[in-house]
């Protein structure tokens, strides 16, 4: 009879559905707890570490500090001092040069490693440094690389008429923002040292010589002491080797890419000279009392520079036509014109050219280059009668000067060497017979 109840049935059916309800929304909460627990924080997490490590990225790109150290020097080179080129607080771009390290035989340039604005100076202006030594420290960033730029006096002289304000009552107003710049350039000016006077006021100015110059002195001076140096002199008739020049000059040009001057002629035929008179290629080592001939024959050529007179070196001379002189000659006088040159380029010489001709020198006698034995002087090409065949002509005419250490070399291989070179030069034919 109870079956058979629909009362009965409705009951039953709704407490069978809200408990089936129930159950649903409880297995729901439970999952969505349980995907919560286990998702949520590693979404959190995750978003919480990109946003820390993109900003701690960003911090030390643009504020990471870097200490540059002096660069390694050569074997022969142990210290050098620094001369700055940048201050504190200055910015500097990436490859800039903040400082050269003069050394005894070149300087060195140490640019900044990347853009930004040097924090501090290691090292005094004029301190001794040695290979690794820290120099400076850089801040580096592209933001800091560039300060803030003032105003232009053209944006200052603009601004008045922008604002276009009434003229002022009294003369006592104060001044404006551009007479204030003014003022202290004028001021920065004035602190400056004053140029010297030719109203005859006498003075002094004391400069500190510089390593380069010191190494010079004392080299020259210990040349002086060691070697019994001498000198002969001979001069060269320098009309077939002008000639030559002027013939040859644009076709050489085109050919080689590179002009023909008379030093190449000098060098190739000092080689010949060398390679006729070994003695004067030898060298005595002072320490074994022997004498060391040379197989090869490098020349160092001087150049002049600001800074001192440096010696570059040409290598294997003797295997070198007119145009690989050339070439070599122009590589080493760019490098020394961006003070780019290395001790590697200025080391193991045999012989040394000195050409004071390019001065205007007429006459003169070269202090030889330690360790080596002898130095050739070349002077100024002057026009001046000689005779020729019995007759007076006036020929473009050079004196040459052949110091040498009379220790080693007679006087005799002297002058035989000084005659070789005067005859190459006066006819370069000769290179081609071997004579």
């Amino acid at each position: 009879m109870l079956s058979r109840s629909p009362c009965v049935y409705r009951t039953l059916g709704r407490s069978l559905s809200a408990a089936s309800q129930a159950s649903n929304v409880v297995t729901r909460q439970h999952l969505s707890s349980h995907f919560q627990r286990k998702c949520q924080p590693r979404l959190q997490s995750s978003s919480h570490a990109n946003h820390v490590r993109f900003f701690k990225i960003s911090a030390v790109h643009r504020d990471e500090v870097v200490t540059v150290n002096t660069p390694a020097f050569a074997e022969s080179v142990t210290e050098g001092d620094v001369r700055w080129e940048k201050a504190v607080g200055d910015s500097v771009t990436e490859d800039e040069v903040v400082c050269e390290i003069e050394t005894d035989k070149t300087s060195v340039q140490v640019p900044a490693p990347a853009a930004g604005v040097l924090e501090e100076l290691l090292v005094p202006d004029g301190g001794k440094v040695e290979g690794g030594t820290p120099l400076f420290k850089l801040r580096k960033g592209a933001a800091a690389a560039k300060p803030a730029p003032s105003p232009s006096p053209a944006v200052e002289a603009a601004a008045p008429e922008a604002v276009t304000p009434p003229p002022p009552p009294q003369p006592s107003t104060p001044p404006t923002a551009a007479p204030a710049v003014s003022a202290v350039k004028s001021s920065s000016a004035a602190a400056a040292p004053p140029a010297p006077s030719t109203a005859g006021v006498r003075g002094e100015n004391r400069v500190k010589m510089n390593r380069m110059r010191l190494r010079i002195a004392q080299r020259l001076k210990e040349a002086q002491n060691t070697c019994a140096m001498l000198t002969t002199f001979n001069e060269v008739d320098m009309s077939n080797i002008q000639e030559m020049r002027k013939l040859y000059k644009d076709a050489f040009l085109e050919k080689h890419n590179i002009k023909l001057g008379f030093m190449s002629a000098f060098i190739k035929a000092a080689a010949h000279a060398l390679t006729d008179q070994p003695a004067v290629n030898a060298v005595i080592d002072d320490t074994t009392k022997e004498i060391i001939y040379r197989g090869y024959i490098d020349i160092s050529v001087a150049v002049s520079t600001p800074k001192g007179l440096v010696v570059p070196v040409i290598r294997n001379v003797e295997t070198m036509n007119f145009a690989d002189i050339e070439k070599a000659i122009n590589a080493l006088g760019e490098k020394a014109r961006k003070n780019e040159l290395a001790v590697e380029d200025m080391d193991g010489g045999t012989f040394t050219i000195s050409n004071g001709g390019v001065f205007g020198s007429l006459f003169g006698t070269p202090i030889i280059n330690p360790p080596q034995s002898a130095i050739l002087g070349m002077h100024g090409i002057f026009d001046r009668p000689v005779a020729v065949s019995g007759k007076v002509e006036v020929r473009p005419m050079m004196f040459m000067a052949l110091t040498y250490d009379h220790r080693l070399v007679d006087g005799r291989e002297a002058v035989a060497f000084l005659r070789k070179i005067k005859a190459v030069v006066e006819d370069p034919r000769m290179l081609l017979l071997d004579m």
